[in-house]
């Protein structure tokens, strides 16, 4: 089934400015960007409107400002973006959904981490580590995930409400963190944005979590502990690369019959 002209277009629109914020391609907008501005509608209008404004040189400072421009893109397309950006944005996490294509999701989760699937919806994604040259040693990099036949040992079920906690943590730190989300004056508005980023599975979908205290709790109160209360079994590489070890992971699997949503925190050294 071919994309609606409108979403194809804010896709390559998207896929061009964060191209220019990585600094892979060229800073005009040419070929397939000029197919979003004939069928984005205003949004892209607007894109490359502020794209043209923003002087090319000094380089660093394109790529900054573009950088700012493509998250207020990304924001002013959906909803579901915006939550995104306002919750998970400013820590070291990792988000994403992808297909689900089998029965054992599981392997869904898999194609997610090694970045080999689109969002079906073309909604944003989280991941630092899109261009780190550490993917050339660990694919996956910063996970390493085990095989799925493992996931049953690694993973518990998790109930709707727990889940939403689980998220909202994640935009926490997992050292010297100064202010948990339990105790801070927007914290009814980091669980909404959380609720909103979950609502989008819909309310069949299951939870999953690698956090150890949900294998006997699903509905586990993970507010209160907050994400240096929080242990779980280990998703992510112990290869050091590039200066970092990690030591913590909390992470959220999302399923339905139709997508895979996963969410992940790192705590790297």
């Amino acid at each position: 089934m071919s994309l609606p002209a409108d979403r194809t277009a804010l896709d390559l629109l998207d896929a061009h400015l964060e191209a220019l914020w990585d600094g892979t391609d060229l800073p005009l907008p040419q070929g397939p960007v000029c197919l979003a501005a004939e069928g984005g509608g205003g949004l892209a209008h607007w894109a490359l409107d502020q794209l043209r404004r923003i002087p090319c040189e000094p380089k660093d400072t394109f790529a900054r400002q573009v950088g700012g421009l493509l998250a207020e893109f990304r924001c002013r397309r959906c909803p579901w973006n915006a939550a995104a950006l306002r919750l998970l944005d400013d820590t070291y996490t990792f988000a994403a959904t992808g297909p689900r294509r089998h029965e054992d999701w599981a392997h869904d989760v898999h194609a997610v981490l090694h970045r080999s699937v689109p969002d079906p919806r073309g909604w944003i994604r989280l991941d630092w580590d899109r261009t780190n040259a550490a993917r050339h040693t660990v694919p996956a990099y910063p996970f390493d995930p085990p095989d799925a036949s493992e996931f049953p040992d690694r993973l518990y079920p998790l109930e709707a409400e727990a889940a939403v906690a689980a998220l909202a943590i994640m935009a926490e730190e997992w050292q010297s963190e100064p202010a948990p989300v339990r105790s801070r004056p927007d914290r009814d508005a980091v669980l909404a944005d959380a609720r909103t980023l979950l609502d989008r599975y819909g309310p069949t979908a299951r939870y999953w979590t690698n956090a150890t205290a949900a294998a006997s709790d699903p509905a586990q109160d993970f507010l209160a502990a907050g994400l240096q209360g929080t242990e779980s079994h280990g998703f992510l590489t112990s290869e050091y690369l590039n200066g970092l070890d990690f030591f913590e992971d909390l992470g959220l699997i999302a399923v339905t019959d139709d997508e895979v949503g996963v969410f992940w925190s790192f705590g790297a050294y």
